[in-house]
């Protein structure tokens, strides 16, 4: 899932405390899981922005020691962007390595 997070309280509902000044920042969170064992990372292979779209390849990394048993939990990865860069209408996509879709979003 990918999150346009434009206040402290959307943050904090998906359990991310970030010092994001919302007055001249948002947030975009990229969520994925969720997992029942320690030890899931992200990874971003790549971030491409173009002028209608903004690609990010990812892929979720397994714990090389299969993990610990946990609560469950999602891994994410956070970007802070300034409000200038914001464009309405924006598509944001996310792919894995294989170019498969994970998620897809756009800007309201």
């Amino acid at each position: 899932e990918i999150v346009v997070v434009r206040d402290t309280y959307s943050l904090e509902r998906l359990g991310i405390h970030a010092p994001v000044r919302f007055r001249a920042e948002f947030a975009v969170v990229l969520l994925m899981g969720p997992h029942d064992r320690s030890g899931y990372k992200q990874i971003i292979e790549s971030i491409r922005p173009h002028e209608d779209r903004f690609r990010v390849v990812a892929f979720e990394a397994p714990p090389a020691d299969g993990g610990e048993p946990s609560n469950r939990y999602r891994t994410f990865t956070l970007w802070i962007v300034p409000n200038s860069a914001y464009r309405r209408g924006l598509h944001i996509e996310v792919v894995n390595p294989a170019d498969e879709p994970i998620t897809a979003t756009d800007l309201p």
